[in-house]
């Protein structure tokens, strides 16, 4: 299979609230918008890669019978350069309610948790060596993604 796109729809009965959340704190700009339907994206820059988004009223009909329901139990990993600058703008200045505040795991990250309007968790994580323990987990030297 040769994938064109892949991106993650989030059902949500929470749209708009959820659309203003990602445009105004991590940078996505909206592609389309429906009442039942919006398609976001965040360009990429420097090269970086374009990422994209989608927020889906769960009670539309394209949705097939008996998964009509809002998302729940979802993470979504934003990578970044400096954690702790995206803590002081979004936690200490923005005035976002941290889930789970700002920390360093022994497995290979340091991050914090925001929740989105719909209880989707946002971790937010600049990748740092791990402890001994968790680096001889990796199946490789480069990779260092260790699940918590």
């Amino acid at each position: 299979m040769k994938l064109s796109s892949f991106y993650p729809v989030l059902a949500t009965t929470r749209i708009a609230e959820s659309r203003d959340f990602y445009t105004s704190w991590f940078g996505f700009e909206i592609v389309f918008e429906a009442d039942w339907y919006v398609s976001l994206r965040r360009p990429g820059a420097d090269g970086e890669p374009a990422y994209e988004l989608a927020l889906l009223d769960p009670t539309h009909p394209t949705i097939p019978t008996g998964f009509g329901k809002p998302v729940q139990g979802l993470v979504l990993n934003f990578e970044v350069a400096d954690v702790d600058a995206e803590w002081d703008r979004l936690v200490k200045s923005g005035g976002l309610h941290p889930e789970l505040d700002l920390r360093t795991e022994d497995f290979g990250q340091r991050h914090f948790i925001l929740a989105d309007p719909a209880a989707v968790l946002i971790d937010v994580i600049t990748e740092v060596p791990p402890s001994p323990e968790f680096a001889a987990y990796s199946a490789s030297p480069s990779i260092q993604r260790v699940s918590g």
